[in-house]
């Protein structure tokens, strides 16, 4: 039973639940036609989500282990409950799972599953050093579900979809760098590339607050292009007025505590701005 629960923490459920989630949202805001959605696509979608999930977060405890023995030396790997070995075939194993599940679903599918495992595999290995690049790849991780999703239940990427996960994208990039800055010291330490590391925290507050503000000007789109109902926009009010807000308040102090508080403002913003999406689906 210790055993079993050992994997379990090293696949961190909730993650992969989240992520199955996120595909759900974008399957449900591609076709919002709920009589004429394909919930056996959904269900194969989340499964892959999961999956996929669950292998990421394996081979990334694998990858971290020299670390996780000094900050986390309980976690499963460091700790001795599940052996590298272990660690690596579970992730070959989910990895397949969810290359099945995907195929299941469609060619098309497959094809994005086997992009979104590369995208994640690259961050693992290389990514997470390397800075603004490893940044663009973490965004890249929380977009793809939704437009997965889209791809499950249309086999194409709507427009609405697509809109939202690039607000998500550009956002999430706000937020990565701004947790650069409340990392800086350590990042410097141990040669991390992030924005704030090379550059320092009012340079980085710049070049986040350049990805809030993108994110800002695409939102009015979905209104104009009449892809949502008047619903979307009191929540996206919020969102937008929000990033601003947090942007006005990082450019004028770029300090890590003020750098944590808006980087946690931001993931309850993007949270915000996702239902805005939802409800724009009632008209």
């Amino acid at each position: 039973m210790q055993a079993a629960s050992s994997y379990v923490r090293l696949i961190r459920p909730l993650n992969c639940v989240m992520m199955s989630l996120a595909v759900l949202v974008g399957g449900v805001l591609a076709k919002q036609n709920f009589s004429d959605l394909s919930w056996v696509n959904i269900l194969l979608g989340g499964l892959t989500g999961f999956t996929l999930t669950a292998a990421s977060m394996a081979v990334n405890d694998y990858y971290d282990r020299d670390i996780d023995a000094i900050n986390e030396p309980n976690r499963p790997i460091p700790s001795g409950a599940v052996t590298t070995n272990a660690a690596l075939l579970l992730t070959a194993v989910l990895s397949g799972l969810g290359f099945v599940f995907a195929f299941l679903t469609s060619f098309v599918c497959l094809v994005a599953a086997v992009i979104a495992w590369v995208i994640m595999l690259t961050y693992t290995t290389v990514g997470k050093r390397s800075g603004l690049p490893g940044n663009f790849l973490v965004s890249a991780c929380v977009a793809t579900p939704f437009i997965y999703g889209s791809l499950a239940v249309t086999n194409a990427v709507q427009l609405n979809v697509f809109l939202f996960a690039s607000m998500a994208f550009l956002s999430n990039t706000g937020r990565e760098i701004t947790k650069g800055i409340v990392d800086v010291q350590g990042d410097s330490a141990n040669k991390v590339k992030t924005v704030a590391a090379r550059f320092g925290e009012k340079r980085a507050a710049a070049v986040s607050v350049g990805f809030y503000v993108f994110a800002v000007c695409l939102s009015p789109i979905p209104l104009v292009l009449n892809l949502t109902s008047f619903w979307y926009v009191p929540f996206v009010l919020v969102t937008d007025v929000g990033l601003i807000s947090c942007s006005a308040l990082l450019i004028k102090n770029p300090s890590r505590e003020n750098a944590r508080r808006i980087k946690k403002l931001v993931l309850f913003l993007f949270l915000v701005g996702l239902l805005a999406y939802i409800f724009g689906m009632f008209r």
